[in-house]
């Protein structure tokens, strides 16, 4: 079933132009890279902060400014990541090394969404060094770290296996 369905997303005309352009295909390609490293480049340091790194750097102003970064990036990564999957969308559904990289990216995209959402992001208190944030949040910031740089590596493996 998911084979057809790869197969009808190749077969578009979109993809067929991607496949066939000198110049498209490694646009999205630097598009793809670009939106990855606003991502992991906004993500990283957010990950650090609630880790215990730079305490005396206010977290709530901090989170609000990678977080907006962050979704752009993930967007970015996500719509050119897209339009790379469907030039060859039959190759990656077979690929357990994409597979894996899409689930340990929905892990992390999951993550980001409960960070958010942990207790202290609010309030100022989260300023305080780390051994005062919550065990949540700095188990959240080990998984997203984890997460994104396992992406990033799955994410090169996939072109060269």
């Amino acid at each position: 079933m998911i084979e057809h369905w790869a197969a009808a997303l190749e077969a578009t005309p979109l993809a067929a132009a991607l496949r066939n352009s000198v110049w498209s295909y490694p646009l999205v390609n630097a598009g793809h890279i670009l939106g990855v490293a606003v991502l992991v480049g906004s993500i990283v340091p957010l990950d650090l902060r609630l880790l215990g790194v730079w305490p005396s750097v206010p977290l709530v102003p901090l989170y609000r400014v990678l977080a907006r970064t962050g979704a752009t990036g993930l967007a970015i990564a996500v719509t050119c990541g897209f339009l790379l999957f469907i030039a060859r969308a039959s190759e990656y559904v077979a690929s357990e090394l994409f597979l894996s990289k899409m689930v340990v990216v929905a892990i992390g995209a999951a993550n980001v969404l409960t960070i958010g959402r942990l207790p202290g992001f609010q309030q100022p208190q989260t300023d305080a060094p780390h051994a005062n944030l919550p065990l949540r949040s700095r188990l959240a910031a080990f998984v997203s770290l984890v997460s994104w740089l396992t992406a990033l590596i799955l994410g090169r493996l996939v072109g060269y296996f």
